[in-house]
């Protein structure tokens, strides 16, 4: 019996259509190949799952494919098309080659407000598009940002909506998403909208400009007390060379009330954004050692990887969460 209710799949064998090649990675559920169209000579990452490794979370694969397919846009990743067979499903997605944010950043031997803003520039544009559609990310954070191809002006694409969720499907309550990113009202056990991606864009922005994020704490409990406190400060000596604008920048997207948080609209209008406020001073050195320092700690990479449900003090279950709550590896 096919898995995905949907007529634009195609049951025949993608080996007609497509020469799988090496492989990406591999996870719990599937495996990611390079692949080249026969026909056209394309190349590009299929997503090869295993559907019996899928049982009980079908529903999850369904509202991930059910997102990327209302979704075009240059800055976002897209799915192409899918195939199926008795035993596996392929989604052919986008091949990026040009490797995660904060890498790319390592690897430079110059860094600066502008190339900060420039990314951000993009990933706001990217998200205005979604939230136009009613989608909410969820999960928005560097290792979701990946660049196109390795080329120096290469763009952004925002990938991983194994999170994500359309809006006109009921109310946001479920708390998912990775610590270090989450925003406030999330962790409140109440609905909660779009205005989380904006949190996690002020997050994002606040580790390009200095390498750490703005809240931490190795126990996830007394780091959600943090971010529900919403108060942070721009250290010297890591924030000194960095504009009043970005501060303020930050400051409009970190706001603790969602109603005073800036939209994309008017991030997009900032003048760190928009009015060439943004300095063009090297800040290589200082981001980049902090970038390796924050990173190495192994509870730094468990916060900023793994994608988990959130719980907050009081362990209270989200009208949602039957739907939701299996979401806690994110993207299959």
């Amino acid at each position: 019996m096919p898995l995905l209710k949907d007529p634009r799949r195609k049951s025949d064998d993608i080996n007609a259509v497509y020469e799988l090649r090496e492989k990406l990675g591999e996870g719990s559920f599937s495996e990611v190949r390079v692949a080249q169209h026969k026909c056209s000579h394309k190349l590009v990452a299929v997503k090869c799952i295993r559907k019996r490794a899928l049982k009980g979370k079908e529903s999850v694969l369904e509202n991930e494919i059910a997102v990327l397919r209302r979704i075009n846009h240059e800055n976002i990743v897209s799915l192409e098309e899918t195939f199926e067979t008795p035993t596996k499903l392929y989604l052919v997605m986008t091949l990026l080659t040009g490797g995660e944010l904060l890498d790319r950043i390592l690897e430079r031997g110059s860094y600066t407000e502008k190339d900060a803003s420039r990314v951000i520039f993009q990933v706001l544009k990217a998200v205005k598009y979604l939230h136009q559609l009613g989608i909410v990310h969820r999960d928005l954070k560097p290792e979701n940002l990946l660049y196109e191809t390795p080329l120096e002006d290469s763009k952004i694409v925002i990938s991983d909506f194994g999170l994500s969720k359309m809006e006109d499907q009921g109310p946001l309550s479920t708390a998912c998403g990775t610590p270090a990113y989450v925003a406030p009202e999330l962790l409140q056990q109440e609905t909660y909208s779009k205005e989380v991606d904006i949190w996690a864009i002020g997050v994002i922005t606040f580790i390009l400009l200095c390498g750490y994020p703005p809240f931490y704490d190795d126990n996830d409990t007394q780091l959600y007390k943090l971010i529900m406190k919403a108060e942070y400060e721009f250290d010297s000596p890591y924030w000194d060379d960095i504009s009043d604008s970005a501060k303020d920048f930050i400051l409009h997207l970190l706001q603790k009330d969602p109603a005073e948080r800036f939209d994309c609209d008017q991030a997009l209008q900032h003048p760190w954004i928009s009015g060439g406020a943004a300095l063009d001073k090297n800040i290589h050195r200082s981001v980049s050692a902090q970038i390796q320092k924050t990173f190495a700690k192994s509870q730094w990479k468990r916060a900023f990887n793994a994608t988990i449900i959130v719980r907050h003090l009081t362990k209270k279950t989200h009208p949602d969460d039957d739907d939701e709550g299996h979401k806690a590896t994110g993207t299959i």
